[in-house]
């Protein structure tokens, strides 16, 4: 079965927008790699709008660096899965619009043949977590404090504890740490 993957970039503070974080190419080299081992991206309308047009633009335009080029180029070429209640129509060739709730669109999509499914958005992230269909975490942890920005959970409160068990972890150059957890599944 396929694995649900949530991964984020979130603040010392504990903050998850990108105010103010540690934006290199280590990190746009440890997030393309993260997203060549999926197939789609789950997104809610927010963090949908701020991700396209503006990656496919990049990777039309090869407007960045080699390594946020392809950053773009893997991003461009994932399904991605819009869920929202606004929008009913979406120029991105590789987006499709939910017409399922958002747990039966990923027990659908688990059962299929095919690599990971990110996740791309707190509020979905948020959900997911809540129903418990995440399998793993990949959180980078940036060395600021920002002080303020949204948070996982704050629109969807999380009922129970979610027990992770750590992979890996990884060290950049600029501080910046990435916590690779799996979810720990209770019998």
């Amino acid at each position: 079965m396929r694995k649900v993957v949530f991964g984020i970039n979130v603040s010392s503070d504990g903050f998850y927008g990108h105010t103010g974080m540690v934006v290199d190419e280590d990190l746009h080299q440890y997030f393309t790699e993260f997203l060549k081992q999926s197939d789609q991206i789950l997104y809610g309308r927010i963090t949908y709008d701020l991700m396209v047009p503006f990656w496919p633009d990049v990777a039309k335009n090869k407007s960045m660096s080699p390594v946020s080029n392809e950053f773009a180029d893997v991003f461009t070429s994932l399904e991605k899965i819009l869920f929202s209640h606004t929008v009913t129509k979406v120029s991105d060739p590789n987006t499709t619009i939910a017409t399922r709730s958002l747990e039966e669109e990923v027990k659908v999509l688990k059962k299929q043949v095919g690599r990971d499914i990110s996740i791309g958005s707190l509020s979905i992230a948020s959900q997911l977590s809540s129903l418990g269909l995440i399998d793993e975490y990949r959180f980078v942890i940036h060395p600021v404090i920002v002080g303020q920005g949204p948070r996982l959970f704050s629109d969807h409160p999380l009922k129970t504890p979610v027990r992770l068990d750590l992979i890996d972890t990884k060290m950049f150059s600029s501080g910046n740490i990435a916590h690779h957890y799996k979810t720990r599944r209770e019998n």
